[in-house]
């Protein structure tokens, strides 16, 4: 039983950081994201979301997620605290910009072949 909470809380925690990661790229790259991978994600939190739902009762269904759009934001929180203190203005844009670009190259490939 714990186990399966566990991977519940895992899963719940997986998609939604990727639905979150969405709004840290620009709008060319987060239409690229969106269409590509945060719809899969959606699929994915919902599915978890009916695994918690079919195999817990619904009050620990509702905590786990809860539990897990709680870490995922202190996540986001501290990670872009961290990055802030850590690396200047153009360096963070210098390395968003490389991701970015990266992740729209990637995609392209993946369709063209």
């Amino acid at each position: 039983m714990i186990i399966k909470y566990i991977s519940f809380l895992i899963g719940i925690i997986w998609s939604y950081s990727i639905i979150k990661t969405q709004s840290v790229f620009s709008k060319k790259a987060g239409v690229i994201f969106k269409i590509f991978i945060t719809k899969v994600s959606w699929f994915t939190l919902v599915a978890a979301c009916y695994f918690g739902y079919k195999n817990f009762a619904i009050k620990y269904t509702v905590i786990g997620i809860l539990i897990g759009v709680v870490i995922v934001n202190i996540g986001f929180y501290f990670s872009k605290k961290l990055i802030y203190q850590k690396f200047s203005e153009k360096q963070i844009l210098v390395s968003k910009s490389f991701f970015e670009y990266t992740l729209i190259f990637w995609v392209i490939y993946y369709i063209l072949f």
